[in-house]
């Protein structure tokens, strides 16, 4: 079945009075639109994109945990986090303890990190891509561990852990989606770690591309591409009319048919339920029928 999440976002702006969007849209939107979807998405960084720092924008890791609290039927991930930002066993941890709290309803989304300012005014180092996309498979690897063994050692290239024990450990055990498009080193990685693939779609060219580095990689490692998913991010307004919703599903359904089976939905900042109401119905019903 293809799965649609909805991306909820933490900055806030002029258009909402700097106050973060995710605050308004769980008060107004969410409790009619997430009945419909089958995830909540939430990005990670620490300020927005406005040069003089005016925009509200909150913490990632904390507003998806108030969230599951709120939306107890929703599966929740990060779009994407950076894993510059915490040390891999804190992450690995943090993570084992959303994922017992909300019963198993957890997916890591991360990512090698990009935004160099954010970085460095926040006191974290950064190194070279190719650095940080090898710190992120290392990252996976601790975190796997730490989900799954009772004594979980590991030492590699960038980072050690000994007997980093992560209790309770979680009975289901999170699906990891990494979000990469680089051809070299990132999908070779999201091939032999990741449960989900978060693309960015240009054309069909390219994405074939791409997707076929991931299933190459996985082929190496000993992997069934297919156990791999395709998920893309795609932004829009929510349909008003007939015609809205049409296009909407003829623009997805082209990319089902290119072997997509998540869409992370971003709506920016609908006032109303009302088009996500309209979306469901029209939109995400007739295409997973």
């Amino acid at each position: 079945m293809v799965k649609f999440g909805w991306l909820s976002p933490v900055a806030g702006h002029a258009g909402s009075d700097f106050r973060p969007i995710v605050m308004y849209q769980q008060e107004h939107i969410l409790p009619t639109a997430l009945p419909h979807f089958d995830s909540v998405w939430i990005a990670d960084h620490f300020y927005g994109f406005d040069a003089d720092k005016t925009e509200g924008f909150l913490e990632g890791w904390t507003t998806l945990t108030w969230l599951a609290a709120r939306f107890p039927d929703v599966m929740l991930c990060h779009h994407v986090l950076g894993h510059g930002y915490r040390n891999p066993a804190l992450t690995a941890k943090m993570a084992s303890t959303l994922q017992v709290l909300s019963g198993g309803r957890f997916m890591l989304g991360i990512g090698a990190g990009w935004r160099e300012d954010e970085y460095l005014s926040y006191g974290y180092d950064f190194p070279t891509a190719a650095t940080r996309l090898r710190q992120l498979e290392e990252v996976v690897q601790i975190c796997r561990l730490m989900w799954t063994d009772p004594h979980p050692t590991f030492h590699g290239e960038h980072f050690t852990i000994d007997d980093a024990a992560a209790t309770p450990r979680p009975d289901v055990v999170p699906p990891v989606c990494i979000g990469s498009s680089g051809e070299k080193i990132g999908l070779p990685i999201v091939g032999r770690r990741a449960d989900i693939w978060n693309g960015a779609y240009r054309d069909d060219e390219q994405w074939t591309r791409l997707r076929g580095i991931v299933d190459a990689a996985a082929v190496e490692f000993g992997r069934d591409p297919a156990d791999i998913e395709s998920c893309v991010t795609v932004a829009g307004d929510l349909p008003e009319n007939d015609a809205d919703s049409e296009q909407w599903v003829e623009r997805l359904t082209h990319l089902v048919d290119l072997g997509v089976t998540h869409f992370v939905m971003d709506f920016g900042h609908p006032l109303d339920a009302e088009p996500a109401v309209r979306f469901a119905e029209q939109v995400i019903a007739p295409i997973r029928s």
